[in-house]
């Protein structure tokens, strides 16, 4: 039986335990001379179906402890929710409330800029040539561990006098700045990609080798179908699951 054949059984039994629950996050996986001995296979078969769950994201290996499953705990997003909220009722930023949902604690880090955007993103604000817009950066946390990217971009002309263009949180959300300022979004356009990781989105979210990442990108519109903000979110997918309810009438 071929080699490639052999890592790949063995791969795939243990990929079996983990999505079944036999092996639950955090839990050790069988050594390596407890995988040779219980599968009948070299040592180099076993470390080659290791780096492939390892590549897969699926499980951590740390030199001299062995390997272990990853804690895949994935944040609950329902994008549906974001700008649903009743008149009068006082909310938390979109984020901080689906975490703090789960009773898990949020955290961010804030840098606020002003900048000529990249091209996809004017395009998408429908920007004169060289309009500069708002941009918000953020690196969200859930319990002190990085979870996502969020940079949001607002026309500088639009809010250059509130608190979206100033440092610092915003508790109630830009959402709710918009519509204080008269655009209120009543229309989104999302899309959604997935792909692997730049170097520096690796070193940012602390992702684990072959750990994938969606990039989510919300266009919202006001009453007047003028787009007022854009938002790219990059999430490591083994930490978010994006959940759509839509009524059909």
């Amino acid at each position: 039986m071929a080699r490639s054949t052999l890592y790949q059984q063995v791969a795939g039994e243990l990929r079996k335990a983990i999505y079944s629950g036999e092996l639950g996050p955090g839990a050790q996986l069988p050594t390596e001379m407890d995988l040779m001995d219980s599968h009948e296979v070299s040592r180099n078969t076993v470390r080659l179906a290791l780096a492939e769950l390892e590549n897969e994201g699926l499980i951590t290996r740390m030199r001299r402890r062995g390997s272990f499953v990853r804690d895949r705990r994935a944040l609950l997003m329902r994008p549906q929710d974001e700008l649903n909220v009743a008149p009068g009722v006082l909310r938390r930023e979109a984020f901080a409330e689906a975490v703090s949902k789960e009773g898990r604690k949020p955290g961010q880090e804030i840098q606020v800029s002003i900048v000529e955007p990249p091209e996809e993103i004017a395009a998408r604000l429908e920007l004169e040539e060289n309009a500069v817009a708002v941009v918000r950066r953020r690196l969200r946390y859930v319990d002190d561990q990085p979870y996502n990217t969020n940079d949001s971009y607002f026309p500088f002309t639009l809010v250059h006098d509130s608190e979206i263009a100033r440092p610092g949180d915003i508790t109630r959300g830009a959402n709710r700045v918009l519509e204080e300022l008269g655009h209120r979004q009543v229309r989104v356009i999302d899309d959604i990609s997935a792909r692997m990781p730049t170097p520096e989105e690796s070193s940012r979210l602390q992702l684990e080798p072959g750990t994938p990442v969606v990039v989510y990108v919300r266009v919202g519109y006001d009453r007047e179908d003028t787009p007022v903000r854009v938002a790219v979110s990059v999430l490591p997918a083994d930490k978010h699951l994006i959940r759509y309810e839509l009524k059909v009438t």
